[in-house]
């Protein structure tokens, strides 16, 4: 059985008038068109839908039964091409997004906010996770977007890569805030807030101080650099922070900010990427925001 949409939309309307020609005026089509798209409907279903009556076309039972599945059939794919379009005008559909901790409490919310304003109908999911469960995730394509420290090159991942340079964290009011740049021997010996044992920011951080020979003297071991903030606000240490959370940090707190931040030398980079997933095509709305993101980001690293 071959039916098609113009047949459907030609029943449809002769059951609603009763008219050959009325239902050929409402389409836009002409009489035999709309005789010939009957005929062919009855010859497809090996029934009879109409009789004449009187100049009217009088519906069979058959054809009184067949019209609710008609109808049903027309609402179907009414709504499934007007769906489409919303998708195709970024006004519906689903996007997910895995995201390293760095970004996922400011940065990325306020991203994803401001893009889906004007989508009411777009649903988001924002998984906050460490770097290689992303790169798990979005390699699998559970996830459109992945942001996250740059994986090993893979044939299952497509990367964009930013390499961001890493700012200073002091109280406001230390002497340090006013110099344009702090380089790792105006700390040497001076309290610091970092990451884990281990981290790949720790290590360039320490390895930054040792190529001035500074002392790296570590009072905080955090996870995150979010609450190394909050004890620099309270001015009891200094904090080699990715720039990522620092812009949000920025956007978040009003002047004066009891944080402020400078440029680091020798240059600490943290390398982090937009991952997508390599071997499924992405939807236009996961090709908006990643190009959103990775404006975002490259203005984040001019920003300080």
């Amino acid at each position: 059985m071959n039916l098609s949409f113009r047949q459907l939309q030609a029943f449809r309307e002769v059951m609603r008038t009763g008219s050959v020609s009325e239902a050929a005026r409402i389409l836009g089509r002409t009489q035999p068109a709309v005789s010939a798209l009957i005929a062919n409907l009855e010859a497809e279903l090996d029934i009879a839908l109409f009789r004449r009556q009187r100049g009217k076309m009088a519906p069979t039972p058959e054809a009184q039964y067949f019209i609710t599945e008609a109808e049903a059939i027309l609402d179907r794919l009414s709504l499934s091409t007007r769906t489409m379009r919303e998708i195709a005008a970024l006004t519906k559909g689903r996007l997910n997004i895995a995201c390293m901790p760095a970004a996922s409490s400011l940065l990325m919310p306020q991203l994803l906010g401001e893009f889906l304003l004007d989508k009411p109908d777009v649903k988001a999911s924002l998984m906050m996770r460490a770097s290689p469960v992303i790169e798990e995730w979005v390699a699998s394509q559970q996830y459109d977007i992945g942001l996250g420290e740059t994986p090993k090159s893979t044939a299952a991942i497509d990367t964009v890569d930013f390499d961001m340079r890493c700012v200073c964290a002091i109280p406001r009011g230390d002497p340090l805030a006013e110099l344009d740049a702090v380089e790792a021997r105006h700390l040497s010996g001076l309290p610091m807030a970092g990451l884990q044992d281990g981290h790949p920011n720790l290590v360039a951080t320490q390895r930054a101080f040792e190529s001035q020979k500074a002392r790296f003297e570590q009072r905080f071991e955090l996870r995150t650099f979010n609450p190394a903030l909050t004890l620099v606000e309270k001015g009891l240490c200094y904090c080699i922070c990715d720039p990522i959370t620092a812009a949000g940090y920025v956007n978040m707190q009003p002047e004066p900010r009891p944080v402020v931040f400078r440029a680091f030398r020798p240059h600490v980079v943290l390398n982090v990427s937009i991952m997508r997933p390599a071997h499924r095509p992405p939807s236009a709305l996961a090709n908006e925001f990643a190009q959103i993101l990775g404006s975002a980001l490259e203005q984040i690293n001019t920003k300080f």
